[in-house]
């Protein structure tokens, strides 16, 4: 079965033009698969959360980080595939650079044929960077696969191509608020 090229929303965090804005970063290796949709950019985003929230709408396959005045950083992720998407109200307990993956229990058990445990690198599935979500096995991570972002494929985890996760944590810092949704409205 084909897949169909994923669409973003319209009305929800309608893109603004980059400009000479501060923090606008070129796009990098990772991104050249990638849907230009799904790439990191400002965009209006009407909220009373604070500056620094991080919002995750699931069904748009976006990552949302709240910068204030109506405005957002959009970033195209991939989410949960069929019985492995959730929501609910996190904060982030923990931030590791090339992180290891020891894949949970309930993952192999599902999988078999994955490794019990992988060193962090480039040839990790959890790519270059994790923010660990709670007490959960959940993280935002890296993923070595941009042609993934926009679509329903992990295990509950929301991942992002290698260079805008490294941009996203270089922004947030442990304990910042995490609010993930099934959709964002305006």
């Amino acid at each position: 079965m084909a897949q169909s090229s994923p669409v973003p929303p319209r009305g929800v965090g309608a893109t603004m033009d980059i400009g000479d804005q501060p923090g606008a970063v070129p796009a990098a290796d990772d991104e050249v698969n990638m849907d230009p949709a799904y790439k990191r950019q400002p965009v209006y985003f009407r909220t009373t959360e604070a500056p620094g929230t991080i919002i995750i709408s699931t069904n748009d396959r976006f990552l949302y980080l709240v910068q204030g005045d109506n405005r957002a950083l959009r970033y195209g992720i991939g989410v949960g595939r069929d019985g492995f998407t959730w929501q609910g109200l996190v904060n982030i307990s923990r931030k590791a650079e090339w992180p290891d993956w020891t894949p949970p229990a309930e993952m192999i058990q599902r999988q078999p044929y994955l490794p019990r445990f992988m060193a962090g690198g480039p040839g990790n599935p959890m790519g270059a960077r994790a923010l660990y979500l709670g007490q959960t096995v959940y993280r935002i991570h890296g993923t070595n696969q941009p042609e993934t972002i926009g679509y329903a494929v992990s295990s509950g985890c929301f991942r992002l191509v290698n260079s805008e996760v490294i941009d996203l944590y270089s922004r947030v810092p442990v304990g910042t608020k995490v609010i993930i949704r099934q959709a964002v409205t305006l």
